[in-house]
């Protein structure tokens, strides 16, 4: 594999006290063994690979998910559990700029698409993921953020003075927002594990520890090199987003950046506490920093608190930035400053060149598709995605917006991209001022 970060970001460190890892076990599922044939592989067992593994076995097909690693071990199952409108670092102002007003319009509705597949999931299918909170709520940390609120806050939600924040239970240091009235949060390993569940009913066969190691074009479809055999497939699915390697496939190279988020998690907080600190709403909420903090109060009164920032990996720089996490909550909500912290992890979001998410085929190879760059949203663009991955394999109409369908181009530097983001996060703390 040819990865970007060093090879402690890809092992057990960072996210070594992962609280969901706690709230329900992982699925036993097997290790793959020996030669397998499919209609359909996909290649990672994260939202979107198995959002396509179940929308594909419920019509038939043979599928197989490969993961590298153990059930929920990624993204998928280490994430904020923010299921929101999400994907894109544009605004709706750029998209229409790059793309017209019509694809703007239409990536929008897709944003609300993806939030609304992930509430029919869960409802269908019966999966109790512990959800929450009647939208998002974004909060400004400055008075020119708030402004900002107010030029562009839309008509379907609600803008609140900061004088507002306290009846609704949000007191902190902030100076007023604005609630979207869609999405919820949820329990994203018990999500996950739900659609797997559902995806194995359905026949799908799902492989853990089994990480694909190469992917070749045969003369009738593809072949999938694991450690302790082979599975042929007519298509393959690559869904590894932010965990992907430069060469499966090597169209991947440089198309993509994985960059890290760090979540803490406190012991239950008591009714006391939460009155006296002023925040007892359950509401998902992120504030207006370009590196952002996004926080919930979970249904079992812990607390949840992450932030973007980290640019190294390494056993220092974890320790490094799980101490920023824990100042700035501090800073944030300082009534809870001694309140002990059990849980703190990290993990990897996906951006690309053109900060729009993709799903669809690799160019000029026929049967190969892949999906990845949620920009830190992947609980809903993920399944989304995952989902018209399925249709594009079986040849039908898809609600892929143009943003969504357009291949990405690549990053500079190559293998060494990771020297922008230095720079870049420069800049955008300096905007957060």
């Amino acid at each position: 594999m040819r990865r970007i970060f060093p090879a402690y970001t890809y092992g057990p460190g960072p996210r070594a006290g992962c609280w969901w890892d706690e709230t329900v076990p992982a699925p036993d599922w097997p290790v793959h063994d020996g030669d397998l044939s499919v209609d359909v592989a996909i290649v990672g067992g994260g939202f979107t690979g198995m959002s396509a593994a179940l929308h594909l076995a419920h019509q038939g097909v043979s599928v197989a998910v490969f993961e590298a690693e153990t059930p929920g071990w990624g993204a998928s199952g280490r994430n904020g559990g923010f299921c929101c409108k999400g994907g894109s670092k544009l605004g709706h102002a750029a998209l229409a700029r790059r793309y017209g007003d019509a694809a703007a319009e239409a990536y929008a509705q897709a944003e609300v698409d993806a939030v609304a597949l992930v509430a029919e999931l869960l409802a269908s299918l019966g999966i109790q993921a512990d959800v929450h909170s009647q939208g998002e709520t974004q909060l400004a940390h400055t008075p020119r953020a708030m402004e900002a609120l107010r030029r562009h806050a839309g008509p379907e939600g609600v803008l609140h003075e900061a004088d507002d924040l306290p009846v609704l239970g949000m007191t902190g240091r902030f100076f007023g927002g604005y609630t979207d009235p869609v999405g919820f949060g949820l329990n994203p390993r018990k999500y996950l594990f739900g659609i797997a569940a559902a995806a194995q009913a359905s026949g799908a066969m799902l492989f853990q520890r089994s990480p694909t190691q190469k992917i070749r074009k045969t003369s009738r479809g593809f072949e999938l090199e694991l450690p302790t055999g082979r599975a042929l497939a007519e298509n393959v699915v690559v869904c590894t987003n932010g965990y992907s390697s430069d060469d499966i496939p090597d169209w991947l190279s440089a198309r993509y950046l994985p960059a890290q988020s760090t979540v803490m998690v406190t012991r239950p907080l008591t009714e006391g506490e939460l009155a006296n600190q002023g925040w007892t709403s359950r509401q998902m909420a992120y504030d207006t920093r370009n590196l952002l903090h996004y926080f919930r109060l979970m249904p079992d009164n812990r607390f949840l608190f992450g932030m973007r920032g980290g640019l190294m990996s390494s056993p220092r720089a974890e320790a490094a930035i799980r101490r920023v996490v824990h100042r700035d909550f501090r800073r944030m909500f300082p009534k809870w400053a001694e309140v002990e912290i059990t849980h703190a992890w990290s993990g990897m979001v996906c951006f690309a060149p053109n900060l729009v998410p993709y799903a669809g085929p690799i160019p000029d190879q026929p049967g190969l598709f892949a999906g990845f760059a949620y920009h830190g949203n992947g609980v809903a663009m993920g399944s989304f995605c995952g989902r018209a991955l399925a249709d594009l394999v079986l040849e039908r109409p898809t609600e892929l917006p143009e943003p969504i369908s357009e291949p990405p181009s690549r990053f500079p530097l190559g293998r060494w991209r990771r020297l922008l983001m230095p720079p870049a996060y420069a800049a955008l703390a300096l905007r957060d001022l």
